[in-house]
């Protein structure tokens, strides 16, 4: 059990395999649960933590996810942060819509974690890489 007035520090896991993704993913379901985020929301911040596991690795080959713990004005929450020095996204307007996809899949990953958390951001430059934020609220 994590001490009240010391919450867990943040969870660096860098990507550069298969496994990773599967490491970055048990990793934020243990924070979260540890958070006490119901099991539905456990859920949907791992599924959201693979896939942005995933689009590093299919579009960058290596990054990092990095998992941290929140606490704001009495609020629990997590913030996931996907980020690599890849090709970078040229039109993230139209990377956004559901069933865009430059590497044959769904098209679904992007949309689908700002749908799944409560907050999004996303920073890219082309060349340079790109930087994924998204944070999950604790419902009281």
């Amino acid at each position: 059990m994590v001490n009240a007035m010391a919450p867990p520090c943040q969870v660096r896991v860098p990507i550069g395999s298969d496994g990773d993704i599967i490491v970055a993913r048990q990793k934020g379901r243990a924070l979260a649960a540890e958070l006490g985020f119901s099991s539905t929301d456990v859920v949907r911040i791992a599924t959201a933590i693979s896939e942005l596991a995933r689009n590093v690795l299919t579009y960058a080959a290596c990054g990092e996810i990095r998992l941290q713990p929140l606490n704001c004005r009495n609020r629990c929450g997590i913030v996931i942060v996907a980020s690599d020095h890849g090709p970078g996204i040229a039109d993230i307007e139209q990377a956004m819509q559901d069933a865009y996809s430059t590497s044959g899949g769904l098209g679904l990953g992007l949309p689908g974690v700002r749908r799944l958390m409560d907050e999004f951001t996303i920073e890219s430059t082309v060349g340079k890489g790109t930087t994924v934020s998204a944070t999950k609220w604790c419902r009281p």
